[in-house]
């Protein structure tokens, strides 16, 4: 016997001794899982609250079966006795790319181990789980936890590179790679609003949902309508529908901005979009392009035409559907939104972005919201799919 195979047998045994819930320990550790609910939605494919009701806490131990490591998100089941039963549950855990980016693999969880999970039940009433690691119960230690911090900042800014007629570079200066991630802002709010909301756009108030934006009234109703169902009707969630809008520029997972000088474009290559992708054209081309969608205008993400205003890209998008949410914790738009984005390079490690958002259709006026980006170099895109809606 290996000694993983014997560690997990003698937890095994430890654990037919054990209850696998427990009041008391539901107590101790409700407040903490408000904290998981919050701080774990920030990476997650789906909005965490949509599919995990956080006032159903649970605490389970068991040994587990099996381990999907697949996209989106990675499943571990266990099967817990309870009387002369027993019964599976699947634990939903983050995406690969976060749990390898923070030292896992799929083999550090395997069948056979005896584990606790603490974690919050489905919506559903099934037997899932939503939890932010596993615990080996030989052990203590926690195992499948993310720990994905952005790079740590130089002493001293570095300057941006720039291209021999003196433009920026918005992507990587050498054949290292890297792209942009780790955004301060994760949803929209206009600049200079103060409203507490988690990294999926969820309020912590549904008072304070006026606030966000210049809303129409119908605009608000529905926003406020979505909030209250927890951004369960997400069609990130429910369909596997492209992150259009801004929502791409807003996730952890990040974009690669490529400039394809000779054709006068830019491709804005997105890590958590199925590998999708928007082009910036900067060759003076009409903003047309067929109403039903094609390669120029793929509707989704618009049709972006953009020119160099100074140091700063200012791009022009329009063109939308309404088939998706443009930003997490679903604020509304119509056919009519503009986009007018402006990029910035000010030194090697900073993007700073903001955005005018204009949609005549959902809100009273034109407004603004701004954020920045940390360069993460000398590493690849991450691969990030919603495979057959595994969410």
């Amino acid at each position: 016997m290996s000694a993983h195979d014997e560690r997990g047998a003698r937890a095994a045994a430890k654990r037919q001794e054990r209850v696998p819930t427990c009041a008391g320990r539901r107590v101790a550790f409700t407040a903490a899982l408000a904290v998981l609910a919050v701080s774990t939605a920030a990476r997650a494919h789906h909005p965490v609250s949509a599919k995990f009701d956080a006032s159903q806490p649970i605490a389970i131990e068991g040994i587990v079966s099996g381990v999907d490591w697949r996209n989106p998100h990675v499943h571990v089941f266990v099967n817990v006795t309870s009387g002369d039963e027993i019964v599976n549950w699947a634990i939903e855990l983050e995406s690969p790319v976060l749990l390898e980016r923070s030292g896992w693999s799929a083999d550090s969880v395997r069948p056979g181990d005896a584990v606790s999970i603490e974690g919050i039940l489905a919506r559903n009433g099934t037997r899932q789980i939503w939890a932010g690691e596993l615990v080996f119960a030989d052990t203590g230690r926690k195992v499948l936890a993310v720990d994905d911090r952005p790079p740590v900042a130089p002493r001293a800014a570095r300057p941006a590179p720039r291209w021999p007629d003196g433009t920026p570079m918005l992507g990587a200066p050498d054949v290292q790679g890297g792209y942009w991630a780790y955004p301060t802002r994760k949803s929209l709010v206009e600049d200079g609003v103060r409203v507490e909301m988690n990294a999926d756009g969820l309020l912590a108030n549904l008072a304070d949902a006026s606030k966000v934006a210049p809303f129409q009234p119908w605009a608000l109703g529905l926003y406020r309508h979505r909030q209250g169902r927890f951004l369960q009707d997400d069609p990130l969630y429910l369909n596997c529908k492209p992150p259009g809008g801004v929502r791409h520029l807003q996730s952890d997972l990040g974009f690669q901005l490529v400039e394809d000088r000779e054709r006068q474009r830019i491709f804005v290559l997105m890590g958590s979009g199925n590998q999708n992708y928007r082009i910036i054209y900067l060759d003076g081309r009409e903003q047309t392009g067929q109403v039903g969608g094609d390669d120029d205008n793929p509707l989704y993400y618009g049709r972006s035409v953009g020119h160099w205003e100074g140091d700063t890209l200012v791009v022009d998008t329009a063109g939308f559907n309404e088939d998706f949410w443009f930003t997490s914790g679903g604020l509304p738009h119509t056919n009519r939104l503009r986009l007018v984005e402006r990029f910035s390079r000010p030194d090697l490690d900073t993007l700073r972005y903001e955005v005018t958002i204009d949609d005549p259709g959902a809100y009273t006026r034109p407004w603004k919201s701004s954020w920045e980006l940390r360069w993460v170099g000398g590493e690849d895109l991450p691969s990030y799919f919603c495979q057959d809606n595994r969410s």
